[in-house]
């Protein structure tokens, strides 16, 4: 089983509700991932992961037969992608592992404030409301939740491995790997029954 994931512009507040980019919703226990990067200068600091989406799993749960996914709680998904928005200057590259926090909480969550020490932006990307369906096919192109990598080669490196979620390229948001590519979140079935979402390893396919 695979699902596909629509995105759509939106004005209205998106606090505790499935959306791509914005601002995780966390509980203020809840650390947001860095990586931790020496500069080669005598500097040490932490380098924060893109946050891509958030999923509230009971968005998901009608759709999920299998019970893949928990059926409450929020899904967080971070990866090394600043670079492939445009932050050519990002110290970090696909390489770094990606992360992925499960909160089975859905109370009192607030969007992390986390914003540029030289203008006092935000560093997030505006929001975006998703929708989900079922996909015909467990292999094919777009941003999608579970099923096969689109390509056979990814596969191929990490066998046994779900892509948990497959980023594609979208020219609307500046996203783009190299000539062209796909990101993907990967994780065993085992480790997904399981809920091990530690064992998540990330890839990058290009050309």
């Amino acid at each position: 089983m695979a699902f596909l994931i629509t995105t759509v512009e939106t004005q209205g507040d998106l606090t505790g509700r499935s959306h791509w980019w914005g601002a995780p919703d966390l509980l203020k226990d809840v650390a947001y991932p860095c990586v931790a990067v020496d500069d080669g200068e005598g500097r040490h600091y932490d380098e924060p992961l893109t946050f891509v989406c958030q999923i509230r799993c009971a968005d998901l749960a009608p759709l999920d037969g299998e019970n893949l996914l928990p059926h409450r709680g929020m899904l967080y998904f971070f990866a090394p992608l600043d670079y492939f928005l445009g932050e050519h200057e990002s110290p970090l590259d696909y390489h770094t592992r990606p992360v992925v926090i499960y909160d089975e909480r859905e109370e009192g969550l607030e969007p992390y404030d986390l914003r540029w020490e030289d203008t006092d932006e935000s560093v997030f990307r505006p929001a975006e409301a998703m929708d989900f369906g079922v996909a015909g096919e467990a292999r094919g192109d777009g941003h999608r939740l579970l099923g096969l990598p689109y390509q056979e080669e990814v596969e191929g490196e990490h066998p046994g491995c779900l892509s948990l979620l497959q980023i594609d390229e979208d020219d609307r948001w500046g996203l783009r790997f190299y000539d062209c590519g796909m990101y993907y979140f990967l994780l065993s079935k085992e480790n997904l029954r399981a809920r091990c979402w530690d064992r998540v390893e990330g890839a990058l396919f290009f050309y």
